[in-house]
Parts: structure tokens; C-alpha cells; sequence
């Protein structure tokens, strides 16, 4: 049987194009799957600006999402997910199907899975912070929608806050819930976010309570002393417990474990840091490929630290968030890699048939 030419590309976010791009530059024609309407993954469809350095995403991503849309070598399918696979590395007969229904069956010599995240649902197992209870509870994702209209408003009555708060850690490193894990890059967004809140209402005291600060790499001076510095952000370190309405404002509750003291403060609206989550696409793509997930739910690979692309299963490479939590260079660079491990196996393969 003659080895598939092909590769496929499952998500089209930032490591999914970098991974089609890269392949299809090397002369590997590339099917890009993507269950959405549009390219551009998370950052592209929710983040007004990208963290560290504060670019409006729409113009930082236009070149990597051009470069995909006029690839002649890139089969670009919109609206289309991957439902059903059998055959092996080499000779993969994948069945997609799109929006309306249509399957059609593709054969590929090698895929990348590139289904990224999911945020977490910050009232799925606890209403302490009254996500779904207080209008001016909001999430990262929900600061990022006001920052794309410019406008900073209280959700419940349409007025600037005063008092601005971020909680950190929803979702992440809490063994209660079953998330054992840093999602790596709250700390860096909720900075970058504090001190666009800062640059839109200037008069307006920012708060970030966190447990620790995990700022890595440039991060910390890019975003962590310049939100303090330049901005006067306030860093508290402690632990909120509890979220409540008192009067038209919302008291946060809990300690502050710099000082050993409980702390009751109000505020106008509170932020969520709410951590990753493997993605229902993620999930649905170790079913589909048999994948295995290490122990905290997202793909496995078997070469870290040293190679963070390769799954257990022959011809199948991972990169981005579907693999853990990842920001952007982490899952651009995996993309790279990826590609240019599948293209090494299918040119391989194509190499022994020779033989």
C-alpha cells in the first residue's frame, strides 16, 4: 500500500497553523481541520490583546492567519471535525464531517492533534465567588470583551468601577476539584489585564490576591514590576474564601496570609483567573486516535523533556494546550516541531518503501 502523502492538521489556533504552515512550506500537502467557523483558535476569538506584549491580537495573528487562508498547499476545512479514523501511521483513513452533515473520508499519512483548551467553568463546582449569582463577577475571558469595546463598565448598572479585583487561581491548583495543576499563564494575563484597567480608568485602584505570583522569563518585568511600578497595581497575597453583595458592592472575604489576618475589602467588580481544562476536542481526539492522557487529563506525549510533540501512537504528534497548559510561544514553537516530526516520519516511511 503506497504511504499518504498527506498530513492532517486537527485546530487551526495559533499551534495548529504554525504546524500546517511549517508542513506545507516543506512540501507536505496539509488538510486543516477546524470546528469553527474561523482560524485564529482562542487567542484570535476571545483576547482583545496578547500577553506579554500587549498587541492587539486581530493585528499580531494577521500575517500567521494570511499565510494559512493563501497556502497553495493548505486544504483548509472550516466548520469540519474528524469523527471517526481507522488504518495505522502511514495509511490513516480519517472521516470528517461537516457542518451540514457530509462525511467525507480522507486518507493521511500522519496527524497533529492542535485542539487546545478549555477555560474553566468558575461556577461549575462552587458558587463562592458567585459567577452566576453577581453580575459583576466576570472572568478573564468577559475583561476581555470589555477591553475589545473600550469600555470599562460594571455588568450590573453600567458605571466604571472604582475598585477593581482579580482572583487568581480559579479553577487551577486545587486539589478539591480535581485540577492539580498551574494553568502557567493567569498570573502573566491577569498583570497584563490590570494594567490595561489602569490605562482605560486611570483613577481606579486595581487589586490582584493571588497565592503565589508565577511570572517566568521576561514575564516578571515585562508585566509584574511594571503593573506595580508604572501602574500601582496592588499585589495582596492571600486567600479569598468567600465572594458576597454588601449594599451595591461585592465583599471579598478571606485572609491575608502576608499579614495572618482575615480580610473583608469591597470591591465594584471582581475578576476571575480562571485555569485551562482539556478541551471536548482534546478529549474527543484520544478517543478517536487512541491516545492516552497523562495523569491530569491532556494528551501524553513520550519524549519529554526533550520531546514534548510525539504521543505513544505511531504517526499521531500533539502540540499546544492539547498537551497541558501552554501560552502562545510555547504552543507556536510546539506547532513548528510537530510538523517537522511528521514530515521527518512520512519522508522516512516513504524512504523504506523505496527499499
Amino acid at each position: 500500500m503506497t504511504i499518504a502523502s498527506r498530513l492532517l492538521v486537527i485546530g487551526a489556533g495559533p499551534a495548529g497553523l504554525e504546524a500546517a504552515a511549517a508542513a506545507a512550506d516543506l512540501g507536505t500537502p496539509v488538510v486543516l481541520v477546524e470546528a469553527k467557523d474561523e482560524i485564529g483558535g482562542t487567542p484570535l476569538a476571545y483576547y482583545a490583546t496578547l500577553t506579554p506584549h500587549l498587541q492587539e491580537t486581530h493585528e499580531a495573528m494577521q500575517g500567521m492567519v494570511a499565510r494559512v487562508r493563501q497556502h497553495p498547499h493548505i486544504d483548509l476545512r472550516l466548520g469540519t471535525r474528524v469523527v471517526d479514523r481507522e488504518g495505522e501511521a502511514g495509511h490513516f483513513q480519517v472521516t470528517l464531517e461537516d457542518k451540514a452533515g457530509k462525511r467525507t473520508v480522507e486518507e493521511v499519512g500522519a496527524v497533529i492533534v492542535a485542539t487546545g483548551f478549555q477555560h474553566f467553568d468558575p461556577g461549575r463546582e462552587t458558587q463562592l465567588y458567585g459567577y452566576y449569582e453577581y453580575d459583576d463577577v466576570i472572568t478573564l475571558v468577559d475583561a476581555e470583551a470589555m477591553f475589545k469595546t473600550g469600555r470599562i463598565v460594571r455588568p450590573s448598572n453600567g458605571q466604571p468601577p472604582e475598585r477593581i479585583a482579580f482572583i487568581q487561581c480559579v479553577g487551577s491548583r486545587d486539589r478539591q476539584i480535581g485540577n492539580q495543576w498551574c494553568s502557567k499563564v493567569c498570573c502573566g494575563i491577569a498583570s497584563k489585564q490590570a494594567i490595561e484597567f489602569k490605562r482605560l480608568l486611570p483613577q481606579a485602584k486595581v487589586f490582584i490576591f493571588y497565592i503565589d505570583m508565577r511570572m517566568y522569563g521576561f514575564w516578571e518585568d515585562l508585566l509584574y514590576w511594571k503593573a506595580q511600578e508604572e501602574y500601582k497595581v496592588n499585589y495582596i497575597r492571600g486567600i479569598v474564601t468567600e465572594v458576597i453583595r454588601k449594599g451595591d458592592r461585592l465583599l471579598i472575604k478571606g485572609e491575608d496570609t502576608t499579614m495572618g489576618r482575615p480580610m473583608e475589602v469591597p470591591m465594584d467588580l471582581v475578576v476571575l483567573s480562571v485555569g485551562m481544562e482539556p478541551s471536548a476536542g482534546t478529549r474527543e481526539m484520544a478517543r478517536i486516535f487512541g491516545l492516552p492522557k497523562e495523569s491530569h487529563g491532556f494528551l501524553a506525549t513520550v519524549g519529554e523533556p526533550l520531546d514534548t510533540v510525539s504521543t505513544p501512537v505511531p504517526g499521531v504528534y500533539v502540540a499546544g494546550a492539547a498537551a497541558g497548559p501552554k501560552d502562545i510561544e510555547d504552543s507556536v514553537s510546539m506547532g513548528g516541531m510537530a510538523a517537522a516530526k511528521a514530515v521527518g516520519f512520512l519522508n522516512r516511511l516513504k524512504v523504506a518503501e523505496t527499499v
